[in-house]
């Protein structure tokens, strides 16, 4: 896609403006420990209890670096097709916060464990763009301020201190909120696919800082000509927006809120922002900082990281099939249209659910099944696939009694609802409830007869209206109770009334 064609513009007072929005998003590795200290990372536990004196702060303390937290950095980094690094640097970045106990943060600044790499992100209308990746690094994370726990006081929570994250930085790719959200949920199931984050936004192991510019149309194309950022509008960063939803209500004001402050004469100021996805809208926070004022300097405590080629190859013979390659083997292999393929494989659990009741199956009728019936009954109830009543198996067996014809669509409508109700199997629910599909052609035609003599008046308006051949089908079905088998009805009908429907 072409970038004027991607470009959302926004009209001003002065004319079209365009938004360049650039991501940072900091995902908590999924580990039992953190990063420097053998502390549990587990969510949920009470305040400062999952704290060693490394994670505290203590004087004389020394970190000693996490095997598999290095191991998950180069596996997400090779899922983002990206340079690993077989050399990389801690460096102290040095700030103050109540919830950063060391005063300063063991991160990577010049050279990081992760280089350049992509991600391809799907759009409606199945087109898809590539937003490239600048880099990926590893970081400790803060704690946590409460700021609502007692009217005088802040707390300070360090469980989290220490944790691991990974700081997967894009380049200014993104030029519409709804891509920054669908580069957003996209990097959120490669990271649950590799097993490297559980993506859980609402917990806090996954968000982002947004970097908003704007400027007129053109710009943008000779910035990615030159590399020159002197094209672009003064990036504002929106710090720590947790919810894909907020990452584009964030965007959608901020951009709009720059264009009023140039066009009303003024300067967009270079910071950090906050967005109270209350009000719906940005608040300053400081002004941003640049890579000097943290004062980097390689961590005296640590030695460089260096990865050999054998723990490289290990890791990527272990990297499973990801949501592009599955996608594009649902297609091939299932016969799916590609939307339907990217619908399944947008979480690994449902791809692995589709498969196990498409084994042997019609698979575009279980697609179907699951992209209808059992989303929606999931989503009503709030609950995930794998909490799902319905098994993939029972869900496989249902379509196949539809393919054997012992029950008719309509009745799989209602024997599902049983299904997700009870948990029951299918078949048993068909035998015990007495919805086997009726095809005796002999019974059908005695219902299709009853509804003929029963309606002239009907009959002799299919001359001018075809189409209320559908109502005669539809009659037969109540008459058989939903049981009849609709093809036969069908070809009953056209046998019977055939001469009477109008072309």
């Amino acid at each position: 896609m072409s970038e004027a064609k991607r470009a959302k513009t926004i009209e001003g007072m002065t004319g079209p403006w365009e938004i360049v929005i650039g991501l940072e998003v900091h995902a908590q590795v999924q580990s039992e420990a953190k990063l420097f200290s053998g502390a549990s990372t587990t969510f949920g536990a009470e305040p400062n209890a999952n704290v060693s004196l490394v994670d505290a702060g203590m004087p004389g303390m020394l970190p000693v670096i996490n095997d598999f937290c290095v191991e998950q950095a180069v596996r997400t980094g090779l899922g983002l097709n990206a340079q690993i690094n077989k050399v990389s640097v801690f460096d102290r970045k040095n700030y103050f916060y109540p919830d950063l106990p060391q005063g300063y943060q063991i991160s990577q600044f010049k050279q990081p464990i992760v280089g350049e790499g992509e991600v391809i992100v799907d759009l409606p209308g199945g087109e898809s763009v590539t937003v490239r990746i600048e880099r990926l690094h590893l970081e400790q994370d803060a704690g946590k301020s409460l700021h609502d726990q007692d009217p005088n006081h802040t707390y300070v929570d360090l469980n989290r201190s220490g944790v691991a994250l990974m700081e997967i930085v894009s380049k200014p790719d993104m030029r519409s909120s709804d891509e920054a959200a669908a580069y957003l949920k996209k990097l959120r199931n490669l990271l649950r696919y590799l097993g490297t984050c559980d993506g859980n936004m609402d917990e806090g192991s996954m968000r982002a800082d947004v970097n908003v510019s704007i400027c007129k149309p053109g710009a943008y194309e000779k910035f990615r000509e030159t590399g020159s950022f002197s094209h672009l509008g003064t990036r504002c960063e929106i710090k720590n927006v947790n919810s894909m939803k907020f990452v584009a209500q964030a965007i959608e004001y901020e951009a709009r809120r720059q264009i009023d402050v140039v066009e009303g004469g003024g300067t967009v100021n270079q910071e950090t922002r906050l967005f109270d996805n209350k009000a719906g809208v940005t608040r300053a926070m400081r002004s941003k900082e640049e890579a000097h004022d943290y004062r980097y300097f390689p961590d005296p405590d640590l030695l460089p990281l260096e990865l050999e080629d054998d723990f490289i190859a290990r890791i990527k013979a272990s990297i499973p099939e990801l949501p592009d390659a599955k996608k594009a083997r649902f297609v091939s292999e299932y016969g799916l249209s590609v939307y339907d393929a990217g619908l399944l494989v947008a979480e690994r659990e449902t791809a692995a659910y589709f498969e196990e009741a498409a084994k042997g199956r019609d698979a575009k009728a279980v697609a179907n099944w699951i992209a209808g019936d059992l989303f929606a009954s999931l989503n009503r109830d709030n609950k995930s696939i794998d909490e799902s009543p319905v098994s993939a198996a029972a869900l496989g067996e249902m379509v196949g009694l539809i393919s054997d014809n012992t029950i008719s669509g309509r009745i799989a409508k209602d024997v599902f609802v049983i299904m997700y109700a009870t948990g029951e199997a299918p078949a048993k629910i068909v035998e015990e409830k007495g919805l086997r599909q009726v095809t005796d052609t002999g019974a059908i035609g005695a219902a299709v007869d009853e509804v003929i003599d029963a309606n002239p008046a009907k009959v002799a308006e299919l001359l001018k209206k075809p189409k209320l051949l559908g109502w005669f089908v539809g009659e037969v079905m109540k008459k058989t109770q939903g049981k009849a088998n609709p093809q036969a009805v069908n070809d009953l009908l056209r046998a019977k009334l055939g001469d009477r429907i109008g072309e």
